[in-house]
């Protein structure tokens, strides 16, 4: 898996996006502290709130960066963003006001929206061996993961000596060291459109267009259209684990916070472990056959939960609720990991980055419903009608992409420019037509 980090335009890159993340995980710890401060008893409503609006920033921000992205150089954009997160990072020690917390986390999570997809869509160019893009999504799943556990254990380190606010300084300097790795970078050139595509595109995609093809491919591609079920199903599940964890350990188990930590680990220890098998699993198995597997894991796993949220004493189910939760990190690495080659072979080279701002967008919007579905139900009528909602919604999403996505699926599809979403009466069924999209056959159909 490793091997990849040799293309040394990728290990700047990957460098950059593992500094950023721990920057982002320090950040998190301050905010939550500062927002204490500030608002005392009520600082969970305040990062509440603030959670929302970063969704929100994420579901607006990400479509209209994917239609002027194209427009800019992409080394640039990515700096930007880095440096629109500097300074936010040094502007919130100062804050004083609830409504100003709220204003920053909205430009921050702008940013982030900017730089994610742009970074997604940027990887395949530098890696194009699918062999090679597919371990370089694996260590991406294991960044994330592994940030998950190592910045709060940073944080707390740091915390014994020095006071939150300096936190933000350690936020700064992950920024500003991932916008100079990401200068230091040769980023291969984008695919452009001829000149026929360029002109039909002006003539039939305004701005609004631009901003909406990536979610037109998704609704357009069966597979897409799946993945869309599957982000629901993931957000289901991982819904469960952030907001409820810390009701599971400390109220209906009755176990000590130090636990808490330990319980979210067992969800990032579950999703590195498979991060690290897939490579070689997808080899050999299909991303379809990997990915629905993953959702109907998440369907049993969600069984298992209930009869935990059931039982009312017991010592065996602070391992069982640890075992879930290593479960759910599995499943949801199952469908996440793959993700980035699916968007790759069903999107135009020259469409990619609204394709995958469009998926960052879309599967924020998932979260966006299921955050607030985990921790309001939860709250109002008990964890297990929580559960019992969240796995109805994980196994419907789950059947409907067994149902969207077709068993015989090709690996590459021809993506022809007629008008939106017109397309010849003979390959209507098969073929998604986008406006303000590229003409590109992407490769002959190939059957797994």
């Amino acid at each position: 898996m490793l091997s990849v980090l040799r293309d040394r335009t990728y290990r700047h890159l990957f460098t950059a996006q593992v500094i950023a993340l721990v920057g982002t995980g320090l950040a998190t710890v301050a905010l939550s502290l500062l927002a204490y401060d500030i608002a005392g008893a009520a600082a969970g409503s305040v990062l509440g709130t603030a959670l929302a609006i970063k969704m929100v920033a994420y579901v607006a921000i990400a479509p209209a960066i994917g239609a002027i992205a194209d427009r800019l150089p992409r080394r640039a954009l990515l700096a930007g963003s880095d440096l629109i997160r500097v300074a936010v990072a040094l502007t919130l020690p100062f804050v004083d006001q609830v409504w100003q917390v709220y204003a920053l986390v909205f430009v921050l999570q702008a940013a982030s929206a900017a730089f994610t997809p742009t970074f997604q869509a940027v990887i395949p160019d530098v890696l194009p061996a699918e062999r090679d893009y597919t371990r370089a999504l694996s260590l991406s799943r294991l960044a994330y993961d592994l940030e998950s556990l190592f910045s709060p254990a940073l944080a707390a380190a740091l915390l014994s000596l020095i006071t939150y606010n300096w936190l933000f300084a350690g936020t700064t300097v992950g920024f500003l060291a991932s916008a100079a790795l990401v200068v230091s970078a040769v980023l291969p050139k984008p695919a452009t459109a001829t000149d026929t595509d360029s002109a039909r595109g002006k003539a039939t995609a305004g701005a609004r267009g631009k901003a909406t093809a990536g979610a037109r491919l998704f609704f357009a591609t069966p597979r897409l259209r799946a993945l869309l079920a599957l982000n629901l199903a993931v957000a289901a599940a991982s819904a469960v684990v952030t907001v409820n964890s810390v009701v599971y350990v400390r109220d209906h188990l009755g176990r000590s916070a130090d636990d808490v930590p330990l319980a979210l680990g067992a969800y990032g220890a579950g999703s590195m472990a498979v991060a690290l098998l897939l490579p070689r699993v997808l080899d050999r198995i299909s991303d379809r056959a990997v990915m629905l597997s993953g959702a109907l894991l998440l369907t049993v796993v969600f069984t298992g939960l209930g009869g935990i949220t059931a039982a009312d004493a017991g010592d065996w189910r602070w391992p069982a609720l640890l075992a879930a939760w290593a479960a759910f990190g599995a499943a949801c690495s199952m469908v996440l990991t793959p993700t980035g080659r699916l968007i790759r072979r069903s999107a135009p080279a020259t469409g990619r980055t609204s394709a995958f701002a469009a998926q960052f967008s879309l599967s924020h919007a998932c979260w966006l419903l299921t955050y607030p579905l985990a921790g309001w139900l939860g709250a109002a009528a008990g964890l297990q009608a929580a559960v019992l909602a969240l796995g109805t919604t994980a196994l419907a999403a789950g059947l409907l992409a067994l149902r969207l996505w077709p068993s015989h699926d090709p690996d590459r599809i021809p993506h022809l420019h007629t008008g939106p979403f017109r397309s010849p009466p003979a390959r209507r069924a098969e073929t998604p037509v986008l406006r303000g999209i590229s003409t590109e056959v992407t490769g002959p159909p190939r059957h797994k």
